[in-house]
């Protein structure tokens, strides 16, 4: 694997975890109306979400998650080195990013969130946001050699952060970095090993689905 593709998700990773947590913030600076707050997130993330897919999925593949790694991984369309810097390199990403929007909103650079989430509901929803999030990359990246990915991952994203109760954060490595911001979009660091293991479980849940199908990325 050459340098600019461990770039590339670097960069994607970080532009996204800036995107969540700036959004967060800008959001509740503009209205204390959390639906609104929550409608001003999503756009953002789903923006962002779509661009960077497409200008960076030729590059990397465009994982931007650690989930969807290890399911390249089982694919076997990497290999276990390949997926490690990947994981490696999305992690330093996300919390550059989060760093990155903290500074921006002139808070300070590492936070420690107290949203505290963990009851069952929330890492039940992180299983299916993840789930589903799998499933359509799987489907919707073998139809077109892929070319309705951007569209179809940022829908799918933009959907779940209304219809979980989670708000769909699908993604450990943002997820863990979202610890780092004690901000609208962040979360209590005793709560991100149980909604990492839920979207690992749901990612295989989602591969295994894809699968019976029997059409997969």
């Amino acid at each position: 694997m050459k340098l600019r593709t461990f770039l590339a998700e670097l960069v994607g990773t970080g532009f996204l975890a800036a995107s969540i947590v700036g959004a967060g913030v800008m959001a509740t600076n503009l209205t204390k109306d959390v639906g609104l707050q929550l409608l001003i997130v999503a756009v953002a993330t789903v923006f962002m979400l779509a661009t960077m897919i497409q200008m960076l999925g030729p590059i990397s593949g465009a994982h931007f998650n650690p989930a969807v790694t290890l399911v390249d991984l089982i694919n076997k369309k990497i290999d276990l080195k390949t997926a490690v810097n990947y994981v490696l390199t999305q992690v330093i990403g996300a919390v550059i990013g989060v760093i990155t929007a903290n500074v921006m909103f002139d808070l300070p650079a590492i936070g420690s969130s107290t949203a505290a989430k963990t009851s069952w509901n929330l890492l039940f929803s992180e299983v299916v946001a993840t789930a589903g999030l799998i499933l359509v990359i799987q489907i919707v990246g073998a139809q077109e050699k892929g070319r309705y990915i951007p569209l179809a991952v940022a829908g799918w994203i933009g959907s779940a952060y209304f219809f979980t109760s989670s708000t769909t954060f699908a993604n450990p490595a943002v997820t863990f970095a979202r610890s780092l911001s004690d901000t609208f979009a962040g979360i209590e660091m005793t709560s991100v090993p149980g909604f990492v293991i839920a979207q690992l479980i749901g990612a295989i849940i989602g591969l295994g689905i894809a699968k019976g199908l029997g059409s997969e990325r």
